[in-house]
C-alpha cells in the first residue's frame, strides 16, 4: 500500500477541474501537478534514492528473520539476523529477534510475521512507507484524490498526495508528535484525513481514528489510551469536544482544525494551513530517518472497536497487516491498474473503521485509484448524487445503505403507472433466475439470453444509472449481517452484492465474494494466503469462525488479558462468530456466540435468522431485536420504517412512503410510526401477528417460536444508541433502553401452544 500527498500549499494550489460534462467522470486520466509540486518532488528524488537502500535493508530484516511458519509453529526466529534499532522514548524492552512472538500489546513491541512458504503469505514484507513509494513511483501523474470545494472539482496527484503526507509528519514532529504516541482524527472523510493518519504513520507515531459521533467522554477514553500528542478535529463542533476534556489529557501537545475558519485563537490550537506551514521547510534527514527505522512487523495504526459492550480496545495493526492485507485483497477482488483504466472509489463511511480505510487509503493504492470524497451528509442524502457525479467503478455500502436504496426504488416504483411496474416486475423476475442460475453453474460468464437483454436495456441500465452505478464492475456489502431478502432485491436487478466478512483484528477482510464464486447470504472464501477453521464444530457443521493470516493484529494496547481471549496459544484469532463451509468451501455465518440466546430451558437460539425472517415476513419492520436469554420465552422489539431527519440523522414519526403504502393495502390510514406503536392500530397489529405466525410456523421447536412482541415508538439509530457507527445492533444497549417493556413480557406466562390450543390461523 502507497500513499502521498503535496505540502500544505497543495490543497490551496490544488489542480482545480471544469465541472464534470452530463454523464461524464471528473478524473482526467492523470492529474499534472503545477510547476513548483514537480520542482518539489524532483528536489527530493535523490533523497529518496539514497534512502531506498536503508529501507530494502529494513524489509530483507524481517524477510529473513520471520522464518516461514504454519499455526503450529513455534514463537522463534533466527537469532544471528541484522537487526534495525528505532529509537524509542518510552524505554520499553525490545525483544531480540528469538524471542519475538506471534503478538504484544506494548506501544512499541514486534511481532512475528506469519510467513508462509509460497503464494501470498510468502510475498516480502512492507512499511506503509514503502509501500507508498512503489505507488508514488508507478503512478505518480495519475490522480489520487479528488473532492469538491462548492462548486469546484479538485484534485492531488499521487506526487503531490505523497508531498503533502511528508509535509504533515513534519509538522507533527515539530509539534512534539513522539515516537509511538497516537494522532488522533475526528471527523467526516476528506484529504486532510488522509494525510493526517498517513503523516502520523510516516513520523512514527499512531494513525488514531475517533468515531464522528463519539462524544467527548468516549473521544477522552481513545485519546488518553493512545497517549495522543496531536488530535486532528474537522472543525468547531469536533473542536469543542476536545476543548472540554483537554485538561484530562496530559499527553496532547496540540490540537489542529482542518475545516472552516477557527472561531477563537487558543495557544497550540492550529488551522490546517498554519500546522502545514509548520513542517514545509523543515529538514527532510530527521523524517527520513524515522522512515528508515521503520520495521513491517512495527505497529503504525491503532482502530479502537466500538465498544458496544465494555470500554473500546485498541486493536494494534502492523505496517505488514496493513501492506500485505490490501495486496492480498487486490489480489481476491481484482482490481484494475491505473495504467489499465483507473479504479474510482467513493469515501463516505467513518473511517475510524478498518473497512473504509481499506478500501478508500490503502486497497486502492496498490492499483493507483483515485479515491473522491462525497459530502458530510451522505448518510443523510446526498450519497446518490456523489455516485452520479463520481461514476465509481467499485463501491463499498454497509447493509444499511443498500436497505435504504431498496426501499427508494420501492417507494418510486409503488407510484409507477401500472404498465412500468408489469414491465418493472418481468425483468426482476428475469434477473433473479438468470443469476441464480449463474450463481448456482459457479460461473462469471456473460448472459447471453434474449429475455435478459431485453431487461437489460429496459430497466437494468436505467437502475444503474439512477443510482450512479453505471460504470460500477463490483458492488460490496460488510460491516454488519445483510437480509437475503435485500441480497435478492439487487440480485434481481442485475446488481450482486458481494459480501466481505472479516474483523478489525484481522485488519478487515478475510473472506470475500467473487464473480466467479459467488452464493446467496455466503460471504465467500478467504483472500490469497488466508486460512479459516471451525472450533468445536457441532453435527452440523457450526463451529466458531477462526482465522489465520498475515492480517491478523498485533494485539490489544495494554491489553494483555483480552488479547489472550481472541488469540489461542497456536496465534489462531477466534472471531466468536459461528459459521459453517458448505462441499465447495462458501463460509455461511450462522451466528455470533456472545449473542446467542440460552433460554431457560437451556435451548440454544442464534437471533439474527429470526430477526431476518420476521423483517422478510413484515416489510414494514425496519428493525427486529429477539430476546430470551436466561427466559422462559422468546420475545421481540421491533420498529417501523420511518423517515429520517436529513440534518440530524434521527429518526423521525413519519412513515416512509414504502411504509404507509403496506398500511394502505391492509385498509389503514396510518401514516405515523405515533399510530402504529404499542398497538394502537388493530390492522397493522394484525398483519405482523399473521407475519410473526408464518415466521413460527417454521420454528425447529417450541422454544424457538416468538411468543410475544411490541413496536416501539422511535425507530433505533447511531445518535439514539442502539446501532453502533456501522449500523450493528448494540444489544445490551436496548436491553437496558427498553428494560421496563422488555420486563413487561415476563410479568405474564405466554399462551402456551399446543395440539388444543394452537399458534393463530394465517
Amino acid at each position: 500500500m502507497q500513499l502521498t500527498a503535496c505540502e500544505s500549499a497543495a490543497m490551496s494550489e490544488a489542480v482545480v477541474m471544469e465541472p464534470p460534462q452530463a454523464g461524464g467522470f471528473p478524473f482526467p486520466e492523470s492529474c499534472g501537478a503545477g510547476d513548483s509540486a514537480v520542482a518539489d518532488v524532483a528536489n527530493e528524488s535523490s533523497e529518496e534514492e539514497s534512502t531506498r537502500e536503508k529501507e530494502e535493508e529494513a524489509s530483507a530484516y524481517v524477510a529473513v528473520t520471520s522464518s516461514a511458519e504454519t499455526p503450529a509453529a513455534t514463537a522463534e526466529q533466527s537469532s544471528n539476523a541484522s537487526q534495525v534499532n528505532a529509537q524509542r522514548p518510552d524505554s520499553l524492552p525490545v525483544a531480540s529477534a528469538a524471542e519475538l512472538r506471534l503478538w504484544t500489546t506494548q506501544r512499541d513491541g514486534e511481532v512475528k510475521l506469519r510467513m508462509g512458504d509460497s503464494g501470498m503469505a510468502a510475498e516480502t514484507p512492507l512499511t506503509v512507507h514503502q509501500a507508498f513509494s512503489t505507488a508514488v513511483r508507478r503512478f505518480g501523474d495519475f490522480t489520487a484524490l479528488g473532492w469538491k470545494e462548492g462548486e469546484q472539482l479538485k484534485a492531488l496527484s499521487y506526487k503531490e498526495y505523497y508531498q503533502a503526507c511528508r509535509t504533515a509528519a513534519k509538522s507533527f514532529l515539530k509539534l512534539g508528535l513522539q515516537r509511538y504516541h497516537g494522532v488522533g482524527i475526528l471527523g467526516f472523510n476528506s484529504p486532510e484525513w488522509f494525510m493526517s493518519d498517513i503523516g502520523a504513520i510516516l513520523a512514527g507515531g499512531f494513525a488514531v481514528g475517533i468515531y464522528a459521533t463519539n462524544s467527548p467522554e468516549a473521544c477522552q477514553y481513545v485519546a488518553e489510551n493512545s497517549k495522543a500528542n496531536i488530535i486532528v478535529v474537522e472543525n468547531h463542533k469536533q473542536l469543542q469536544k476536545i476543548l472540554q476534556i483537554e485538561d484530562k489529557l496530559p499527553h496532547l501537545k496540540a490540537i489542529v482544525q482542518y475545516k472552516d475558519t477557527l472561531k477563537e485563537k487558543r495557544p497550540n490550537l492550529y488551522s490546517w494551513e498554519e500546522f502545514m506551514a509548520l513542517g514545509r521547510d523543515e529538514p527532510d534527514a530527521p523524517l527520513d530517518a524515522i522512515i528508515s527505522s521503520q520495521k513491517p512487523n512495527q505497529c503504525c495504526t491503532l482502530i479502537y472497536t466500538s465498544g458496544t459492550t465494555g470500554q473500546p480496545k485498541g486493536v494494534m495493526l502492523s505496517h505488514d497487516n496493513i501492506t500485505w492485507t490490501a495486496v492480498s485483497t487486490r489480489e481476491q477482488v481484482q482490481l484494475h491498474d491505473a495504467t489499465q483504466a483507473q479504479e474510482v472509489v467513493v469515501s463516505y463511511l467513518p473511517l475510524s473503521h478498518i473497512a473504509a480505510q481499506m478500501v478508500d487509503i490503502w486497497l486502492i493504492m496498490t492499483v493507483g485509484g483515485a479515491t473522491y470524497f462525497a459530502q458530510p451528509d451522505a448518510l443523510k442524502g446526498s450519497l446518490v448524487n456523489t455516485l452520479k457525479e463520481v461514476q465509481p467503478t467499485a463501491f463499498m455500502g454497509v447493509p444499511r445503505v443498500w436497505e435504504k436504496m431498496q426501499e427508494k426504488m420501492k417507494s418510486v416504483g409503488a407510484k409507477s403507472s401500472a404498465v412500468r411496474r408489469k414491465v418493472a416486475a418481468w425483468a426482476k423476475d428475469v434477473g433473479l433466475q438468470t443469476n441464480l442460475t449463474r450463481m448456482n453453474q459457479n460461473t462469471a460468464s456473460d448472459h447471453t439470453t434474449f429475455s435478459y437483454q431485453i431487461a437489460k436495456k429496459l430497466v437494468f441500465k436505467k437502475v444503474r444509472k439512477a443510482l450512479g452505478l453505471d460504470r460500477c464492475r463490483k458492488c460490496y456489502t460488510g460491516a454488519a449481517p445483510i437480509t437475503k431478502d435485500t441480497l435478492e432485491f439487487f440480485l434481481s436487478l442485475d446488481i450482486l452484492l458481494y459480501e466481505l466478512y472479516g474483523m478489525s483484528e484481522s485488519t478487515g477482510p478475510h473472506t470475500i465474494s467473487q464473480p466467479e464464486a459467488f452464493k446467496l447470504t455466503s460471504c465467500g472464501r478467504e483472500i490469497p494466503g488466508c486460512k479459516t477453521k471451525l472450533h468445536n464444530p457441532d453435527e452440523e457443521g457450526n463451529g466458531e469462525i477462526c482465522f489465520w493470516g498475515r492480517h491478523i493484529f498485533m494485539g490489544y494496547l495494554n491489553m494483555p488479558d483480552k488479547t489472550e481471549e481472541s488469540l489461542d496459544e497456536e496465534g489462531w484469532l477466534h472471531s466468536g462468530d459461528l459459521g459453517k463451509h458448505d462441499e465447495k468451501g462458501f463460509l455461511f455465518i450462522t451466528g455470533r456466540i456472545k449473542e446467542l440466546i440460552i433460554t431457560a430451558g437451556g435451548e440454544n437460539v442464534p437471533p439474527v435468522p429470526t430477526e431476518d425472517a420476521v423483517k422478510e415476513a413484515v416489510p414494514l419492520i425496519s428493525n427486529a431485536m429477539l430476546i430470551g436469554d436466561k427466559r422462559k420465552f422468546l420475545s421481540m422489539l421491533l420498529t417501523i420504517k420511518c423517515q429520517v431527519n436529513a440534518e440530524t440523522g434521527n429518526p423521525e414519526d413519519e412513515l416512509t412512503p414504502e411504509a404507509v403504502e403496506f398500511c394502505r393495502r391492509l385498509g389503514s390510514n396510518a401514516t405515523h410510526v405515533s399510530e402504529i406503536a404499542g398497538g394502537k392500530d388493530r390492522l397493522v397489529h394484525a398483519a405482523i401477528q399473521e407475519g410473526i405466525n408464518r415466521v413460527n410456523e417454521k420454528a425447529t421447536s417450541n422454544a424457538q417460536r416468538i411468543q410475544k412482541w411490541l413496536v416501539l415508538d422511535r425507530d433505533f439509530s447511531v445518535g439514539g444508541g442502539e446501532l453502533g457507527p456501522t449500523m450493528k445492533l448494540k444489544r445490551p444497549v436496548v436491553l437496558k433502553m427498553y428494560k421496563e417493556q422488555i420486563d413487561n413480557f415476563y410479568k405474564e406466562l405466554p399462551t402456551p401452544t399446543s395440539p388444543e390450543n394452537p399458534l393463530p390461523p394465517k
